[in-house]
């Protein structure tokens, strides 16, 4: 089993991973910090099911650009 987490960047700098498939949620400061706790979160959600053989982290960036269109009536 692999599960997926959905993972943002907050305008603080620091990272928030919500599971897309269970109840998990953690954050980070650090990617490197967002990844262990990932992982330790993981564990204990798991304590007592068999863990899932894989973790994928998919880092989500929401971005908005403004459309200058300039219409014509012809």
């Amino acid at each position: 089993m692999e599960i997926v987490f959905s993972v943002t960047q907050e305008a603080d700098g620091g990272y928030v991973a919500e599971c897309l498939s269970h109840d998990i949620f953690t954050q980070g400061d650090t990617w490197e910090q967002l990844r262990a706790n990932v992982q330790e979160a993981v564990a204990g959600y798991f304590f007592d099911q068999p863990k899932p053989k894989a973790i994928r982290l998919h880092l989500v960036r929401d971005e908005m650009l403004a459309c200058g269109l300039n219409f014509r009536a012809t």
